[in-house]
């Protein structure tokens, strides 16, 4: 039983640590990344589509984002749609391909970007301790029925302390990585 309660807290945490990765990887840090397109829908033919399912993605350059639609028709649409996205990203088309340049940032807007990194991994932290006292909600209710020991207990709610003390400080490695490479030009 209470193997189980690991487990799923192990999984719990494991997906906000990915949440928040995935959330980092669209921050925009003056390099060219496929991940900054992540998210933006075209209206494909009237579907709202995924960029990367509607056009190939490329990074020639450290500061260049080239897109190419495999239907000519879609370039406009998939020009509005990086414009609408609010990424202060400017877009020109050719008429084949979209090429975006990435400016680079400014020092106040890395230091913006940089309080907004931790601020997600702030957000993180309360997910993965939300997700510890699920687990330690769910060792008392097993105490409670007689299914652990009083011992058990004690001792699983300090491995459940001892998984989240790492998740945290995992949480804060990525954070840090992330600042570093904000605050690089």
């Amino acid at each position: 039983m209470k193997e189980k309660v690991f487990q799923d807290m192990e999984s719990s945490m494991e997906k906000a640590i990915g949440a928040y990765e995935k959330e980092l990887s669209r921050l925009r840090t003056g390099r060219a990344s496929p991940a900054l397109l992540e998210g933006i829908r075209v209206d494909y033919y009237g579907t709202p589509t995924p960029i990367n399912q509607t056009a190939s993605i490329n990074i020639p350059e450290s500061r260049l984002i080239v897109i190419q639609p495999w239907d000519k028709g879609t370039i406009e649409a998939i020009q509005k749609a990086i414009q609408k996205a609010n990424l202060g990203l400017s877009p020109s088309n050719d008429g084949t391909v979209i090429r975006i340049s990435i400016p680079p940032l400014t020092e106040d807007r890395r230091k913006e970007l940089g309080k907004l990194a931790k601020k997600m991994a702030e957000e993180c932290k309360i997910a993965i301790r939300n997700v510890r006292r699920e687990a330690n909600d769910s060792l008392k209710k097993l105490e409670k029925d007689k299914k652990i020991s009083e011992d058990d207990h004690h001792r699983a709610t300090d491995e459940v302390q001892k998984s989240t003390n790492e998740k945290i400080a995992q949480v804060d490695q990525i954070m840090e990585a992330k600042q570093k490479e904000i605050l690089e030009t």
